[in-house]
């Protein structure tokens, strides 16, 4: 009794907040309304030399970061594979922003499995050239999750641009969004590869491009790549996924920035609101908690978490950073993420960054519930996090998954090992977690 309880009130949570949805699809990057939440229960524990909670392994060709995404009884993933050499890859705590020249032909390549026994059911290429820019030493050629809505299949192969599949892997249509040059506006030499994950919802593609040389949010008709709008943007370069939030009967865009974080109006591209501020290299993705849009990034003078109001409008900006005002809800200046998009379940929130650190906050007020470091400290922490049954998985760059309790003390359950380096979130479905290392995707969960 005392594990099937938390299991129900997490479920009714789940069901509350509008995230309990289909359990077996994971569309997009973080699953169901981008959430990185399922309804499931996934084990707390596995072993990887034993064979226990581990359903299968999968060897995975290429180098990428996407995550998998789920529909029905299907498993798909991008990848870029360099068939004449290993691409390298450089992982860990630095602050080098170098890039790795690689000007060999790249194949990129879409991957069904079957989601019950990793069985590769097709394996296809879909672009083949030498890549338009290079990556930065801890990035890939395809760091971009791949979006379903069980008719299509949308993917971003950064410069190489927007592509549409069906789910048999047939190209569709392919959109030239530009040479995307993603690298810090003040070290403009570097090349540090595009990360921003497309969205497909109701019937149309919704791509953030926002690089030194591109600068836009654009809406497509997913069924033949009729661009519908575009929304040119003052911004910098931008890791982050947008999400779509309906909120007393407007549905908009919100985006993650520096300059310009903001809502757009979904049908017709119109700004909405704005606020400028923060890190200036965003790279989380913001998440709606209740009726508020989650915000974090990182780097320079601040590393703000804070939460607006989905009914703002106008320049919101407070007047200075940690300040609140009608629309933003609470702000703390220094307690957000670099990398990792934050993760929320009913009433709490929680971020963690690079080096391990996990904050845990009240979604209403912003209340500090505590903050403690996941690990030894000296690996990094990439992938953003999933909860599943109560409980919250971390992913470390070294292949560490720490499983913490969801709730507002701190306690950590348990530590499992994937076997290899892993920088790609995790996918759920029906009970089992799908991670993704750089050498094969494996399913945990409980062996029927």
């Amino acid at each position: 009794m005392k594990r099937v309880l938390p299991t129900l009130v997490f479920s009714f949570l789940l069901y509350r907040h509008g995230f309990a949805g289909t359990d077996g699809n994971w569309p997009q990057f973080r699953g169901p309304q981008a959430s990185g939440v399922s309804q499931g229960s996934t084990p707390l524990t596995w072993d990887l030399e034993t064979g226990e909670n581990i359903r299968w392994q999968t060897p995975i060709p290429g180098l990428a970061h996407a995550s998998p995404i789920i529909w029905e009884n299907r498993l798909y993933l991008t990848t870029a594979v360099r068939p004449n050499a290993k691409s390298d890859l450089k992982i860990g705590l630095y602050g080098a922003g170098d890039s790795y020249k690689e000007k060999e032909p790249h194949q990129w390549r879409l991957l069904c499995l079957d989601k019950t026994t990793g069985k590769v059911l097709w394996d296809k290429l879909e672009h083949e050239s030498v890549p338009r820019l290079e990556r930065h030493t801890k990035s890939t050629h395809c760091s971009s999750t791949p979006a379903t809505d069980g008719q299509r299949i949308v993917a971003t192969f950064g410069s190489e641009g927007l592509f549409c599949f069906d789910m048999d892997g047939q190209r569709l249509w392919h959109k030239d969004l530009g040479r995307l040059h993603a690298g810090p506006y003040n070290a403009p030499t570097l090349q540090w590869g595009y990360a921003s994950s497309p969205v497909l919802h109701d019937g149309k593609v919704i791509v953030q491009c926002d690089t030194l040389t591109e600068q836009f949010l654009a809406v497509f008709d997913a069924t033949d790549g009729r661009e519908l709008w575009r929304t040119q943007r003052s911004e910098v370069t931008a890791w982050s996924t947008p999400i779509v939030a309906t909120s007393a009967g407007r549905k908009q865009i919100i985006v993650n920035g520096w300059k310009l974080i903001g809502g757009y109006d979904f049908e017709t591209g119109r700004e909405v609101w704005r606020m400028s501020e923060g890190g200036d290299i965003p790279v989380a993705s913001p998440i709606l908690a209740r009726d508020l849009a989650i915000l974090t990034s990182g780097h320079g003078k601040y590393r703000p978490m804070r939460a607006v109001r989905l009914n703002a409008t106008g320049d919101i900006t407070p007047q200075e950073m940690g300040g609140t005002n009608q629309f933003v809800a609470w702000c703390h200046p220094r307690k957000g993420n670099y990398i990792q998009t934050p993760i929320a379940v009913g009433d709490l929130l929680w971020g963690c960054l690079d080096n391990g650190i996990v904050t845990c906050f009240d979604v209403k007020t912003g209340k500090l519930h505590y903050e403690e470091r996941i690990g030894t400290g000296n690996q990094g922490f990439s992938a953003s996090p999933v909860a599943a049954n109560g409980h919250l998985y971390f992913t470390g760059e070294q292949g560490e998954v720490f499983v913490l309790a969801a709730t507002n003390r701190f306690s950590a359950r348990a530590t499992n090992r994937l076997g290899g380096i892993s920088l790609s979130t995790p996918a759920i479905s029906e009970n089992v977690l799908f991670f993704r290392t750089t050498e094969k995707m494996l399913a945990v969960g409980s062996k029927k």
